[in-house]
């Protein structure tokens, strides 16, 4: 199942799950399922985080162009917030986020196209993401955002006291301070 969210470009979807007293079956991506539904993305590469502590929060991250990412991503095991913010200076949406909770219980997948920071917070323990993406890993090009940047006023849905930042996401600047946008 194929769900358009709020802002242009978004979409929530729901593979077909098929299970029995063995366990389950899923094609969590089909090209020609996706076609069918005017999608058409080639996926290069397969991201698979760890985080052990509820309350980590890994983002707000985008590749600058030409090295920009569409990304797929699905809970493999415990819980997420998943926030998009829209980079695109032209869209009629763009500094809007959305926000939706993936799950290994709720199987949804979150399709996040070029031009949008990305990041997530875990709301259970031992949660793994695995997110594919349509470009390779570019250093040079590699950006962020201030997860707690209050032009953007994410609502993260946990205490700022429970966040747990990289290093790297601490130094991250407000989206008011970042050149690279998209057209």
């Amino acid at each position: 199942m194929f769900e358009d969210l709020e802002i242009e470009g978004l979409k929530l979807i729901t593979p077909k799950k098929f299970g029995d007293d063995r366990g389950f079956f899923c094609e969590t991506h089909n090209a020609l399922t996706w076609q069918k539904e005017g999608l058409c993305y080639n996926f290069v590469q397969d991201n698979h985080s760890f985080s052990r502590d509820v309350g980590t929060l890994r983002g707000l991250h985008f590749q600058s162009v030409p090295f920009g990412q569409d990304k797929l991503v699905r809970v493999l095991r415990g819980r997420i917030l998943d926030v998009v913010v829209d980079l695109r200076r032209s869209s009629p949406t763009f500094k809007k986020y959305v926000a939706v909770e993936l799950s290994y219980e709720n199987w949804k997948q979150l399709l996040i196209p070029i031009g949008f920071a990305h990041g997530f917070v875990t709301l259970e323990p031992d949660t793994e993401v695995l997110y594919k993406v349509t470009n390779f890993y570019s250093p040079a090009h590699d950006l962020g955002v201030a997860w707690n940047d209050p032009e953007l006023n994410i609502d993260w849905q946990i205490m700022k006291s429970q966040v747990i930042l990289s290093q790297k996401d601490q130094s991250l600047p407000p989206l008011s301070q970042v050149v690279s946008l998209f057209p």
